[in-house]
């Protein structure tokens, strides 16, 4: 990412606050290039002023200001930048005009932002209450407005005047935010944000503009009433239409969460609250599910890292939109038993209880419901979803949940990287790639087409060796993604050279999904499985050895764990403690650390990240 000199200076001269104080976010949004539709009216951006409204969660005394042009391909040319109370929550551009300061960047009044970066500005003493008012007056230079980042639902109205003015009197309308990302106040090191990761119903599509009552402002109020949470400031990162896989409006939440949650300044908490889009257009509504559900532990494990708890938020009923249909609503439970049942949350946020019919528990109650869409709600029903949530998820000091969870593959032999497979002289001929999407960020495609006959050459093989211990009838499994019926299958050999056997008939229409290889009666003692390219273009991501019939789902095991024993097999022994950077500790600290179980004979049980405050 491109940075100019002077927002280095920035960033680092702001580093150093008075002791004991941090900056925490008080207002943000979630940035996406802005939609053709919603791009500025005339007269544009270019050589005027644009005032633009947000209401703060917590106060402070001092604040910066984030602005960004991420998304665009140009340079934006900022002249100047003022703050000031604004009179009202977006129904007039009138201010206190008292209260008008003046931002600088790096010491100077105007800034440029350069393509796809954003800039900070200098703190500047302004006091802020909870949930304030504040106008953000930007007046820019050469700027485009065709080629724009922002946020097209401000829910709140933006008001643009030609030239470079104060006077906002006549000036045009729009309901859409532009450039602005975040506000910024120094707190006390007990004060901390929660951001949200959401869609429409987070970003507030059917509450009333200029009233800020989406569910997440009802939320903030309740924090800033209540004496144990009133530090704690609101992030709302909805985006309108957005997905968690791809797809949808905006970077896909896979590809968006490192900026607009774990990026954050000050954040301890996140909560999320995503998945409708995905399933409202998925084609296999459980498949789509588990993919969404990996991309939450992808989110937990990193959250934990840092030490942030993560609440889960399920999924609000959609029966009878266009949404809904019988396998949608199977991904919808699927994600919402997962959330209410799994050991990796630190919380549960149940808006699918708060929400539901009674009698109809698929559908919504149908005086939340907003111009009659079975998706979105009013601001009756955001009032009962930010109402709902429990404000202790806030004081927890707990210990973070568990990083990984206990799945019911049977007794697992094995869990294996394909990409692991791939050696200097080994299976080269198969291409490595990368997908935020695959175990491990890696998986094997094959190159060559290979129909008439079985590879001989090891460049187009991958060995598989492991061992069982008892008799039994084992399954290997692989997590695979082959786009067509013309692209799906490999030569594969248990216990011999590859001949005339293969695996057909995988595709999984370019999604990721587990697909028996084989399956035979071992004896114990060593085996070994040749893997063949056959078609060009299949994907290989995992590979599973197992006694159990049914296929793993998401991504699988650890394979920093390659054999579960059952419990008898071998007491526990011992329990070791690490720093992230990998120093032995003598006794549990303040996190994040790594706790390590081992059985007698040293073989690792599990591993996972603990953190506490």
């Amino acid at each position: 990412m491109k940075r100019v000199a002077f927002a280095i200076v920035c960033l680092l001269s702001v580093a150093v606050v008075f002791a004991g104080n941090h900056w925490v976010g008080t207002w943000g949004t979630a940035p996406q290039l802005v939609e053709t539709n919603n791009n500025p009216p005339s007269p544009g951006l270019g050589n005027n002023s644009l005032r633009q409204i947000v209401q703060v969660s917590i106060g402070g005394e001092k604040v910066r200001l984030k602005l960004t042009n991420e998304f665009s391909s140009g340079a934006t040319v900022i002249k100047a930048v003022e703050l000031a109370y604004a009179k009202t929550a977006g129904s007039s551009s009138e201010i206190y005009e008292a209260s008008t300061v003046s931002l600088t960047f790096g010491g100077n009044a105007s800034v440029t932002i350069p393509a796809q970066s954003k800039v900070v500005s200098d703190p500047v003493s302004l006091h802020l209450d909870g949930r304030q008012n504040v106008a953000i007056t930007i007046h820019y230079g050469n700027a485009s407005s065709t080629n724009v980042s922002g946020h097209p639902g401000s829910r709140t109205t933006s008001y643009l005047k030609a030239g470079n003015t104060t006077d906002f009197t006549g000036a045009v309308k729009t309901d859409h935010w532009y450039n602005i990302l975040a506000l910024e106040v120094e707190a006390p090191e007990t004060a901390g944000a929660v951001a949200v990761l959401g869609n429409s119903i987070t970003d507030g599509r059917g509450s009333t503009t200029n009233q800020q009552n989406r569910w997440a402002d009802v939320l903030s109020r309740r924090l800033l009433a209540n004496d144990a949470t009133k530090q704690v400031g609101v992030l709302n990162m909805g985006i309108g239409g957005n997905c968690v896989l791809g797809g949808g409006l905006g970077p896909a939440a896979v590809n968006r969460y490192q900026r607009d949650l774990l990026g954050q300044e000050g954040v301890k908490w996140i909560i999320l609250f995503e998945a409708v889009n995905d399933l409202g257009y998925a084609g296999n509504g459980q498949q789509t599910a588990q993919r969404i559900i990996e991309v939450y532990k992808q989110i937990i494990r990193e959250a934990h890292q840092k030490g942030i708890y993560v609440f889960g938020g399920t999924v609000t009923p959609f029966k009878n939109s266009s949404y809904y249909s019988a396998d949608h609503e199977k991904g919808r439970s699927t994600i919402n038993k997962w959330i209410r049942t799994t050991k990796m949350l630190d919380g549960v946020i149940d808006f699918d209880q708060a929400v539901r019919n009674p009698n109809d528990p698929e559908a919504m109650q149908e005086q939340f419901l907003f111009e009659g869409d079975w998706l979105h709600l009013n601001a009756q029903g955001y009032e009962t979803m930010g109402g709902c949530i429990d404000l202790n998820l806030f004081t927890k000091t707990d210990p973070l949940a568990d990083d990984e969870e206990e799945d019911s593959y049977g007794e697992v032999l094995l869990w294996k990287e394909a990409e692991d497979l791939r050696t200097a002289d080994q299976g080269t001929a198969f291409g490595l790639m990368e997908d935020s999407q695959a175990s491990g960020g890696k998986y094997l495609q094959t190159v060559n087409n290979i129909t008439s006959g079985a590879p001989t050459d090891k460049a187009n093989i991958l060995v598989l060796n492991f061992e069982v211990a008892t008799a039994n009838t084992y399954y290997v499994y692989a997590r695979v993604k082959c786009p067509t019926w013309d692209d799906d299958s490999y030569w594969i050999k248990l216990d011999g050279p590859l001949g005339g056997d293969f695996a057909n008939g995988l595709c999984t229409n370019g999604s990721w999904d587990w697909k028996e290889l084989c399956h035979s009666s071992l004896q114990p003692g060593s085996h070994l499985l040749n893997i063949g390219g056959r078609e060009d273009g299949a994907c290989i991501d995992k590979l599973c050895v197992t006694d159990n019939p049914e296929p793993p789902t998401g991504m699988g095991g650890s394979t920093t764990v390659t054999a579960l024993r059952p419990a008898n097999s071998a007491s526990m022994a011992a329990v070791e403690r690490f720093s992230l950077c990998g120093m032995r500790l003598s006794e549990p600290c303040c996190g994040p650390y790594v706790e390590v179980l081992r059985s007698e004979d040293g073989a690792v049980l599990s591993r996972k990240i603990i953190a506490r405050r």
